[in-house]
């Protein structure tokens, strides 16, 4: 292995589970923790950040250049992430099943856009 892709997997695997555990505090009511939740998002989203940096400066990459089709992969990822997680609350936290799982499938459609939009087809 070599030592970007570990110091990845190391930085990558904490700011996810600060990222993870900070939503949880942020969104579960009986744990009464809004505030440090946010923080402790906040944190794991910036220790993300950060890897995705020392990363590319490891393995010599240039720095990502911020272009309208970037952009455009960046929303399709998030829109379809949140319509992904919707489906999903709907079926099991509302008790929505039959919406939830036709919200899930579109995010996951939505999702599999990002594959010819980044890649194109040939």
């Amino acid at each position: 292995m070599k030592k970007s892709t570990f110091v990845a997997m190391i930085l990558g695997t904490i700011g996810g589970i600060l990222f993870a555990l900070g939503m949880c505090m942020a969104l579960i009511p009986e744990w009464n923790a809004f505030q440090p939740g946010v923080i402790m998002g906040v944190v794991g989203a910036i220790v993300l950040l950060i890897m995705a940096l020392v990363w590319r400066r490891m393995e010599n990459k240039e720095p990502i250049k911020l272009s309208g089709k970037t952009i455009g992969a960046t929303l399709i990822g998030i829109v379809g992430a949140l319509l992904f997680g919707v489906g999903m609350c709907l079926t099991m936290v509302w008790s929505h099943m039959v919406v939830g799982i036709i919200v899930g499938i579109v995010g996951i459609v939505v999702l599999l856009c990002l594959i010819p939009f980044i890649k194109g087809l040939k």
